[in-house]
């Protein structure tokens, strides 16, 4: 009996050591991985019960290397508005200076509908656009949220925004911001053609204005757009202070080119800031025909800063300024007329 309750007490002091520890899976906040720790027993539970789930952000750091991806919630409106100020000055020879300025507005907002084996399944929703222009003290407004304007002028632009806006399109989007597609231009289309019946009557002219829309509105054009506006931080990833470059086109021949060079300045307390600057470079040209030499230059500078939300990738805004200078000169050796333009963009994501 001796012999029993010894092996009894044994038994239990075996299970009690055993008890003191036990190993749980927990995800890292930093890094994102699968680590395993070593708790008291007692508090496992407790610990696994109360403790709330690790966010990964979808900013993360992986050794000192930032990599950007998506994190969107099922269910959820994420907003992307852009707004384009424009204030142009004109000096004509004689020193005399006229300035004009042109604001747009275009609203959209994304709604996530499902994610699956990681494809995110999105509604693209047209809000809203508004033009407005303003110069030698006369103002103009094109609103899709206000009536049809009477200048009958205006009236044909205020059709195809309105047949435009309260459409739908939907996108399929990867984890990492890569569009995969987007679907439903056709109805679009036919709504604007719908818009011009009473504006364009020859059928050539409609079916011109229609390429041309088409050309401008098009699943390439949103493509190009989104992953300008969204994917900022590049697939092989960018440490703190690290910069890259990107380049595109300024002219249809590709002999001018706008460069933009980013800098990934900070991650953290929930953001990701990016500065932005670049532009092209001063070119000149002259030319000499009839006695008469005709010298043009043109330059284009920006600068601004992105700021990204560190947990779901998305752009919570973007200020860039942009300043182009262009002038021209025209002599015959003995005059010469210097006409010259100025002009100062701001664009702004999600004011």
């Amino acid at each position: 009996m001796k012999k029993f309750t010894a092996f009894t007490l044994l038994s239990i002091a075996l299970i009690s050591c055993k008890k003191e520890t036990q190993t749980i899976t927990k995800v890292d906040p930093v890094t994102g991985k699968t680590i395993t720790v070593e708790v008291p027993v007692t508090d496992s539970a407790t610990t696994a019960a109360n403790q709330p789930i690790a966010v990964i952000p979808a900013i993360k750091d992986s050794l000192g290397v930032y990599y950007q991806s998506f994190k969107l919630e099922k269910g959820k409106t994420y907003p992307l508005t852009t707004h384009q100020k424009d204030v142009q000055t004109m000096t004509a020879p004689d020193g005399k200076s006229q300035s004009g300025t042109s604001e747009t507005n275009d609203e959209m907002t994304f709604t996530v509908n499902n994610f699956d084996k990681g494809i995110y399944d999105i509604t693209i929703n047209l809000i809203r656009k508004k033009n407005s222009q303003s110069a030698n003290g006369k103002s103009i407004v094109v609103d899709t949220n206000l009536a049809e304007p009477k200048d009958e002028q205006l009236k044909m632009m205020w059709k195809v925004n309105k047949a435009l806006v309260g459409n739908k399109l939907n996108m399929k989007m990867d984890e990492t911001g890569k569009v995969l597609s987007i679907r439903g231009f056709e109805p679009i289309y036919n709504k604007i053609s719908s818009s011009m019946a009473s504006s364009i009557k020859d059928a050539k002219e409609k079916a011109a204005f229609m390429s041309n829309f088409k050309a401008s509105f098009n699943q390439k054009v949103l493509t190009d757009q989104f992953a300008k506006n969204l994917s900022v931080i590049p697939s092989k990833g960018a440490k703190i202070g690290s910069k890259w470059t990107e380049s595109e086109n300024a002219t249809p021949d590709g002999k001018i080119k706008l460069t933009t060079t980013y800098t990934l300045k900070s991650v953290g307390n929930g953001v990701a800031i990016i500065d932005v600057a670049g532009g092209i470079p001063k070119k000149s040209d002259k030319r000499t025909q009839e006695g008469i030499t005709r010298s043009m230059s043109s330059e284009l500078s920006q600068n601004g800063k992105i700021t990204l939300d560190e947990n779901t990738g998305w752009i919570k805004n973007q200020t860039m300024a942009v300043k182009t200078t262009q002038s021209e000169t025209l002599s015959d050796g003995k005059e010469s007329q210097t006409m010259k333009s100025v002009s100062n963009s701001t664009v702004t994501v999600n004011p």
